[in-house]
């Protein structure tokens, strides 16, 4: 069965993640966790991608990024993949792949979901008990973002930007919302829009991707579609 194109809208935030095969890990010295941030760094300047938020899992790695072209994130993270694959492999004297398939990703809508995913990247290693707050965790832009901490790799999108005036300002209130758990709700549409490979979003941002790229960007209904339905259902949303 053929695969989908993946969903990518130039301009419009992107969430995607990339795992270890068979979720084995991927990092295996802080040397390795650096290597990458600096590769990351170099590609994204390369293919015009601005990186928003991340974070490096034993197994796994997230980011949040806006490209300028429909092409740039997966020219980012072949190029990436590639890269810190012959580094690993020359490093440790092994051979083979590293990353299972395709990387996971996401539209995300900006105005409604673009913090919430933020903080979800952020919080992961919370969330797996690696530490028990955001800031003890060095491999993330969760110290750039709420402490003021130099990254190379960080640009921040302007929803970010716009929640003070001010350097100071703006870190104080983004580390507030930290003081209030994600919704479930939320967590659940992250983790499934971008398992999935669908738009995160209102429903008239999904439409508009949908125009955009010309198919569904929503997950569409179980079963075998009926013969008798027009194309156009297509590009319905369900009710």
């Amino acid at each position: 069965m053929p695969r989908h194109a993946r969903i990518v809208a130039a301009g419009f935030p992107l969430h995607a993640i990339l795992r270890g095969i068979d979720r084995s890990a991927i990092f295996f010295d802080d040397a390795d966790y650096r290597a990458l941030l600096g590769m990351l760094v170099e590609r994204a300047a390369a293919e015009s991608v601005w990186v928003h938020a991340y974070v490096l899992m034993t197994n796994h790695l997230h980011l949040l990024m806006t490209p300028a072209t429909d092409r740039g994130p997966s020219l980012l993270m072949k190029g990436l993949g590639q890269r810190y694959v012959q580094y690993i492999n020359r490093t440790y004297r092994r051979t083979g792949t590293l990353f299972e398939g395709r990387f996971r990703s996401s539209v995300i809508e900006a105005d409604s979901y673009l913090l919430a995913c933020q903080r979800y990247i952020e919080l992961n290693p919370v969330r797996a008990h690696m530490v028990q707050a955001p800031g003890d965790y060095p491999w993330s832009s969760y110290r750039c973002n709420a402490l003021g901490v130099g990254d190379p790799v960080v640009v921040p999108h302007s929803i970010y930007c716009a929640l003070a005036e001010g350097e100071e300002a703006r870190r104080a209130r983004y580390l507030s919302l930290f003081a209030d758990e994600i919704p479930e709700g939320d967590l659940t549409a992250i983790r499934d829009a971008t398992n999935g490979g669908f738009a995160l979003g209102s429903e008239r941002f999904q439409r508009q991707i949908a125009s955009m790229v010309g198919r569904r960007t929503w997950p569409g209904k179980s079963g075998r579609p009926r013969k008798e339905a027009p194309d156009d259902d297509q590009l319905k949303l369900p009710i």
